[in-house]
């Protein structure tokens, strides 16, 4: 009855963002990356963009759609297995009023997810006029989206599943892997189909803070750009506001909180993240023992990524 009683308590009902302003994050090969892009636009026939499914409404790259949208476009909605889709036909109509009619959501760790992405790819290219590629049998697909969203994973996974091999592209855990656009890699056979690797492209001007938030939370922004304190005390009223208690029992708090430094507090403590810090006392200097909330935060986040403190929406 504890963590009932805590969800009834009153939450912040928005995020104070001290007046941060938004960070920056395009780096040369994001820059090199668009201009290559586009300039393999000619040999493709559809763009597959992939994003998170805790983010579907934010952070999207409308750049993508300035420079690249004159073929047929699908979006896959990644990572579902980390997204609270209980209001997916909401989803699905709003993207459906931003002339999105095309959405998929998957779970490249999971093959059954992803089954229909190579048919539907292949309705697009079939009811679509093919620039200058009428006479091409193999179909050109070009990956796009913001840093690690799974774009390599979905190459990978579509391998395995149509052709029986293993990885053609590096996947990592951290934005940025993917540097350069690549060649083309095949990952079908019946119809022959390539698709193009490209690096993680954000946004040159991101919308908002909370927009920013989002992004880092879901891993596609550096950590040390925005700040694990900050991004955890994101985290923290984002799983309060959506009555997610996980953290209460996994880090052995008394009852939710919404205070982050308390809540760091306990991480460290349970986890034994603490360090030295030389106190001066009027006798001398002495050695105490206190939390490392940098490391705690940094451990708070990564175990909301991973899933272990419930499926969430950000959007």
């Amino acid at each position: 009855m504890r963590l009932v009683r805590g969800a009834l308590r009153a939450w912040r009902d928005s995020f104070d963002c001290g007046g941060r302003s938004v960070a920056m994050w395009f780096p040369g090969h994001m820059a090199k990356g668009l201009r290559q892009m586009k300039g393999k636009l000619q040999k493709v026939d559809c763009l597959v963009e992939v994003h998170d499914a805790r983010i579907p409404f934010s952070g999207r790259n409308p750049v993508f759609q300035e420079a690249l949208g004159v073929r047929p476009h699908l979006l896959l909605l990644n990572k579902m297995d980390l997204a609270d889709l209980k209001e997916k036909s909401r989803i699905l109509e709003q993207l459906k009023q931003e002339g999105l009619k095309n959405v998929i959501f998957t779970d490249c760790e999971r093959e059954e997810n992803i089954k229909e992405v190579v048919p539907l790819i292949t309705e697009l290219v079939s009811s679509n006029q093919r620039y200058q590629r009428a006479e091409n049998v193999e179909y050109c697909i070009m990956v796009i989206g913001v840093p690690n969203v799974g774009k390599s994973s979905l190459i990978n996974a579509l391998r395995r599943l149509h052709l029986k091999k293993g990885k053609a592209s590096q996947v990592g855990g951290e934005p940025g892997i993917t540097k350069a656009v690549l060649t083309k890699i095949q990952v079908s056979e019946r119809p022959v189909m390539y698709l193009i690797d490209t690096p993680g492209v954000l946004s040159p001007r991101i919308g908002s803070v909370e927009t920013g938030l989002k992004l880092a939370l879901c891993g596609t922004i550096r950590d040390y750009l925005v700040g694990e304190d900050v991004m955890a005390d994101y985290l923290l009223y984002n799983l309060n506001k959506h009555q997610l208690f996980k953290y209460v029992e996994r880090y052995g708090l008394d009852a939710p909180c919404d205070d982050i430094e308390s809540v760091l507090k306990r991480v460290a403590l349970k986890l034994g993240k603490t360090r030295k810090v030389k106190v001066l006392t009027g006798t001398g200097d002495v050695n105490v023992i206190a939390p490392d909330y940098n490391a705690a935060g940094y451990e708070f986040v990564r175990t909301f990524r991973k899933g272990e403190l419930g499926k969430v929406m950000l959007d």
